[in-house]
């Protein structure tokens, strides 16, 4: 181990040795590092970034959902510094400063309805724990305790802290770590595509989005009204492969919790801040959650942060009295990243990224469609900048691959094959095997385009393979 003060320029082969010596990855398979090495991204310019050899790509999944403003922001950087400078760190806990008050403010401004409280994490697992804490204790204060059951659909992802785990519908990441906390609960999803799978209604979107909602309606009664505390959904389930609400699904999904006494939390730690063309992806769709969980573009990934914005109704039993909350993280609100966050929204504001977004999600999406006279295209979904395509062996019965095919598929071949012609973005097999696409929201009609060529190439190439 080495220690030293000054920045040292490494090779790409001192680092590759560096990093199968001491560096642990997450959601990664250790093996391939170790056989193969690891691409290392070394710098980023606007939709672009470059690797340790100099190689430029297309970033089509904003790092991870999140450099939504695009990489090398000066402005956002030079705000980090400034507010380092002026103060690092002081924690929320009975103290506050202005950075994280002024956040608050603006984001309360932004969502929607009596949404008014923020409360900071400084990820979205971690807000996903506080919107899960906060409805059992809320229950607990009306004087209803059994109310503690989360529900969420089916292959969906919500976290990984051990709460949160609960509410995640993704068995293959959570059997390892059982017994989790219980009180998680599992209803379909809104995948239209595999609706005649799910025993649903196959024409008719409308009525698929009802019975759709009708099933969490069902759960609610089959686990008993008096133990549910909350229905945690994304407004566009991301694992699976991007499933967009029906019309009318979320509205529906509003009177089942309202008829019931169960709290509705709009998990937008992916789809807030523009990803959808709006700050939240709730305004969007036209409903009135209980809480919103965020993280990820709230600063375009300049710093960390995260939060829950939380209803009037729940916050009152904390208004008075000697009532708290007993909750927090040390870096919940850093006065770095609560600044970096002002500044993002500002650019939002003045480059008019959400009316972008909407405007040109259209050609996005023409774009992708175009893809589905390959043969091993099957679906193209999802909305704003935020996309997925479904692959199949067979697109008339829509037949998907088997465990072993999608491995040799996604990670033997299209994984690397997309990086290599240029393309960063996301294979996914954790539902049918699809292929994720969120880009920054600064691009238009001729990064469309070049996405769209460098899919059809390297997806003509991993048919005939097949």
């Amino acid at each position: 181990m080495s220690l030293t003060t000054e920045p040292v320029a490494r090779t790409d082969a001192e680092l590759q040795a560096m990093a199968r010596e001491h560096l642990w990855m997450h959601f990664s398979r250790q093996s391939t590092m170790e056989r193969d090495g690891v691409p290392i991204i070394v710098r980023g310019e606007g939709h672009h970034i470059w690797d340790s050899n100099g190689k430029r790509y297309i970033d089509g999944l904003a790092g991870l959902f999140v450099v939504n403003a695009g990489h090398g922001r000066k402005r956002l950087a030079d705000v980090a510094a400034k507010q380092a400078e002026e103060l690092a760190f002081f924690p929320i806990w009975s103290y506050a400063h202005p950075a994280a008050i002024e956040l608050a403010d603006r984001l309360a401004g932004l969502a929607p309805g009596d949404l008014n409280r923020v409360f900071f994490s400084t990820g979205g697992g971690e807000a996903v724990e506080t919107a899960f804490k906060l409805a059992k204790y809320y229950w607990k204060l009306q004087g209803r305790p059994t109310k503690h059951k989360v529900i969420s659909r089916a292959i969906s992802y919500h976290g990984t802290t051990q709460g949160a785990l609960a509410i995640t519908g993704l068995p293959g990441i959570k059997g390892m770590f059982e017994p989790v906390t219980p009180g998680g609960f599992r209803v379909p999803n809104t995948n239209f595509y595999r609706a005649a799978e799910m025993g649903a209604p196959a024409d008719d979107i409308e009525a698929f989005g009802v019975w759709a909602a009708d099933r969490i309606e069902e759960m609610i009664l089959f686990e008993g009204p008096e133990t549910v505390a909350a229905v945690f959904l994304e407004p566009v389930q991301n694992s699976g492969g991007c499933f967009p609400p029906p019309p009318g699904y979320f509205q529906r999904v509003r009177e089942i919790c309202d008829k019931y006494d169960v709290l509705l939390v709009s998990d937008e730690v992916i789809c807030a801040f523009g990803r959808i063309g709006e700050y939240f992806a709730c305004n969007a769709y036209g409903y009135q959650p209980d809480m919103i969980t965020f993280a990820k573009g709230v600063t375009s990934g300049y710093a960390p942060l995260g939060g829950t914005i939380i209803s009037d109704r729940i916050y009152e039993p904390f208004r008075h009295g000697d009532t708290a909350f007993y909750h927090g993280y040390t870096f919940g609100g850093h006065p770095v990243s609560s600044a970096v966050a002002l500044a993002n929204l500002d650019i939002f504001e003045e480059e008019g990224l959400n009316a972008h977004v909407r405007e040109n999600s259209p050609l996005f999406r023409a774009e992708l469609e175009s893809l589905s006279d390959l043969p091993i295209v099957g679906d193209v979904r999802g909305d704003g900048y935020f996309f997925g395509i479904e692959l199949v062996k067979d697109k008339h019965t829509r037949e998907t691959f088997d465990d072993d095919e999608a491995e040799r598929l996604l990670r033997g071949f299209l994984s690397k094959a997309l990086f290599d012609a240029g393309l960063y973005c996301r294979a996914d097999d954790r539902g049918d095997p699809v292929i994720q696409l969120a880009p920054p929201l600064t691009i238009g009609p001729s990064e469309f385009a070049e996405i769209g060529q460098i899919l059809r190439g390297v997806l003509t190439e991993a048919w005939t393979r097949l």
